[in-house]
C-alpha cells in the first residue's frame, strides 16, 4: 500500500494538477471570504467562516473528481493496469494507496485555510469572538466529506478508462449524494418521510457537524459511505480477473 501511496504522491507532485487544485481552491475561497460583496467577512459584520464551509462542498464536487479521475483510468489507458495487478500487491493495497494519496492532497490543500480562521479570530470584536467549536466541527465535516468524495472519485475512475468520463461520473455521484436527497425531501409532503429521505444525504450529516454536533451517528454515516465505495471499487477490480 505504501509503495502505491508514494508512487501516487510523487505523480501528483510531478504534475501541474496538484498545484492547480491548490491555487484554484484557495484563490476562489479567499475571494468569497475577503473580496466579493455580500459574502466577505468585512462587510458581513459577523466573525464566522460560513462562506468557506458553505461553498467548499460544491467546489470539492469538481476539484476532487479532477484529482481522482486519473487514478485507475490512466493506468487502464496506458496499459499499466495489468502490470500493476501482477505485482505482489493485493487489490486493497492498490485501492487504499491511490485513495489515501488523493485524500492527503485534499487535506494539504485545506490546511492553508486555517489562516482564514486565525485572521477572523483576531479581527473579531472582542478578539476571539468566533464559534471555535462550530469551526472545528465544520472542519471535521469537511474532511469527512472530502474523504467520501475521494472514495467516489476512485470508484468512478475504476469503471472507465476515459478520464473525462470518470470525472463526469464522479461529479454527478458527489452532487446526487450531497444535494440530491435534500432536494428530493423537499418534494415530498413533509413529515417523517421527508426527514428520513433528508437523512440519507451527505448534506444533512455535514450540516449537523458544522453546527458543532460531533455525533457518532454522523461519523459512522460518512465512514459507511466510504467503505461502500471502496468495496465497490474492489468488486470492479476483481471482475477483471473473472
Amino acid at each position: 500500500m505504501f509503495t502505491i501511496l508514494r508512487k501516487e504522491i510523487n505523480s501528483f507532485l510531478n504534475s501541474l494538477i496538484a498545484y492547480l487544485i491548490m491555487v484554484i481552491f484557495l484563490t476562489g475561497i479567499g475571494l468569497f471570504i475577503w473580496v466579493f460583496p455580500d459574502s466577505n467577512v468585512l462587510d458581513y459584520g459577523f466573525a464566522d467562516l460560513s462562506s468557506l464551509f458553505g461553498l467548499a462542498p460544491y467546489v470539492f464536487m469538481f476539484l476532487i473528481p479532477a484529482v481522482t479521475m486519473r487514478s485507475f483510468a490512466e493506468e487502464k489507458k496506458g496499459g499499466t493496469m495489468e502490470l500493476l495487478l501482477t505485482r505482489p500487491l493485493t487489490d486493497w493495497d492498490i485501492i487504499l494507496g491511490k485513495y489515501l494519496a488523493s485524500f492527503l492532497l485534499i487535506v494539504v490543500t485545506l490546511l492553508p485555510t486555517l489562516i482564514y480562521y486565525f485572521s477572523v479570530y483576531y479581527l473579531g470584536s472582542p478578539q476571539g469572538n468566533i464559534d471555535s467549536a462550530g469551526v472545528a466541527g465544520s472542519y471535521i465535516g469537511l474532511l469527512l466529506l472530502a474523504a467520501v468524495f475521494s472514495a467516489i472519485g476512485i470508484f468512478a475512475s475504476s469503471i472507465s478508462e476515459n478520464q473525462i468520463v470518470s470525472f463526469i461520473i464522479a461529479a454527478f455521484l458527489c452532487f446526487v449524494l450531497f444535494a440530491g436527497f435534500s432536494s428530493l425531501s423537499s418534494l415530498t409532503s413533509g413529515g417523517e418521510l421527508a426527514y428520513f429521505v433528508n437523512q440519507l444525504g451527505l448534506d444533512y450529516h455535514y450540516q449537523a457537524l458544522s453546527n458543532g454536533l460531533i455525533d457518532s451517528r454522523n461519523i459512522i454515516y460518512f465512514l459507511s459511505v466510504i467503505v461502500v465505495m471502496l468495496m465497490a471499487t474492489r468488486l470492479v477490480l476483481a471482475s477483471r480477473k473473472w
